[in-house]
């Protein structure tokens, strides 16, 4: 019998894990830095938590066999997780927000033909705060964690849920989920062929067309014969882009996009994603309803947070990650059976020592050229030859 995994599922093997974990040091060091706190969700969840939000198609959830009455399924993402452990946590008191959570682990969705996935997040949620330095926050907080990887040519596709389904609410009732789905789908070939009056048909091409340079779009919004009276909405978003410019944000990194939402009712402000070379590495938002949906009084707390796609980044970065595995430093041989001990009480001295990176032990009697051809194949520069009273030879590999 051949023994393979299930599809979607995926071995790790030690160059894999080293390139991930490059990935992730440095993120964690970002996350830290800027005062987040890891969490560990469980695995398992009851599907009805899962699929509280609205966010997560039950569909898309990998269910699980349960003794109870209640569902049970492996976690496709991780904001829903979150927001249960911390929704009746976060009290009434103003001194318990915001709290500033991390995450780092892996996700499991159903994919729509039926097969399963296994990927890995990093991410972090910033609960109980809202306004403009928040939003700021989290946008210069996802930045500087791709430029400490030194990622190159990505940028952050920005939307606003809250000005888009306000600029949807202009056309007529309707008109207004049709279009809201060809929006979500990015389709204008449908909106196009869709038997509207020529005014609306006009104002729905106009919103999908509502990508580009920030400034330059939002000074063409303000001037809409339709936006007259959402000038407050306008004026935040160009605050949020005046703040990401005057704190050394790229503005060549910041494309604004009103066409950018999703089909749900998931988020409430600004919602993004970061491309790059052709993958989606980041993608995020504000929720500030989410919480209340797990609260036991139904109190919720405004919220936005960021998860960056592991695999993704690692094959955007791949000429820049570890190609090889670290070598140990030493390779310590027993000259002989009686040597035995003495060597494996070298090796354990040399351990001690914080300028190597790893010692291993021969675990042969082999010719002294065998032994030799075996550490310089492997990349060991140090053999320490140890005799059964004692002595200790070093040898460097030219």
């Amino acid at each position: 019998m051949v023994h393979q995994l299930p599809t979607g599922a995926k071995d790790l093997l030690p160059l894999d894990v080293a390139q991930k974990r490059w990935i992730e040091s440095r993120i964690q060091q970002v996350f830290q830095l800027w005062g987040y706190q890891r969490i560990i969700t469980p695995t398992i969840e009851h599907l009805r938590s899962l699929t509280a939000g609205g966010a997560v198609d039950p569909e898309s959830v990998i269910q699980l066999p349960s003794n109870s009455t209640d569902i049970l399924g492996l976690r496709p993402e991780f904001t829903a997780s979150i927001a249960r452990a911390y929704a009746a946590r976060l009290g009434s008191h103003v001194a318990t927000c915001p709290q500033r959570i991390y995450y780092n682990a892996n996700v499991f969705r159903r994919r729509a033909n039926h097969t399963s996935e296994e990927s890995f997040q990093a991410g972090v949620e910033l609960l109980g705060a809202s306004g403009l330095m928040a939003d700021g926050e989290i946008l210069m907080l996802l930045a500087e964690s791709l430029d400490r990887l030194e990622l190159q040519n990505w940028q952050i596709i920005l939307g606003d849920a809250r000005l888009t389904t306000a600029l949807l609410d202009l056309l007529p009732e309707q008109y207004r989920a049709k279009v809201r789905q060809c929006l979500a789908n990015l389709d204008r070939i449908a909106i196009a062929e869709m038997d509207l009056p020529a005014d609306v048909k006009g104002y729905a091409i106009e919103l999908i067309d509502l990508r580009g340079k920030p400034k330059d779009l939002l000074s063409r919004l303000s001037t809409s014969a339709w936006t007259s009276g959402l000038t407050g909405e306008i004026n935040y978003l160009k605050s949020l882009i005046d703040l990401w410019e005057s704190t050394g944000g790229n503005s060549d990194r910041l494309i604004l996009d009103l066409s950018f939402m999703q089909t749900f009712d998931y988020y409430t402000g600004i919602v993004f994603e970061v491309a790059c070379d052709n993958y989606v590495i980041a993608q995020g938002g504000r929720y500030d309803r989410l919480l209340g949906v797990y609260h036991p009084q139904n109190v919720s707390y405004p919220s936005i947070g960021f998860c960056l796609n592991l695999e993704e980044l690692q094959q955007a970065l791949q000429s820049r990650l570890p190609q090889t595995l670290t070598n140990s430093s030493y390779l310590v041989v027993a000259k002989e059976p009686d040597a035995v001990q003495a060597a494996f009480a070298h090796a354990a001295q040399l351990r001690q020592s914080a300028d190597l990176e790893a010692v291993e032990l021969e675990l042969q009697f082999r010719a002294v050229e065998d032994v030799r051809d075996q550490a310089r194949s492997r990349g060991i520069p140090k053999i320490a030859w140890v005799s059964s009273d004692g002595a200790i030879v070093s040898e460097t590999l030219n």
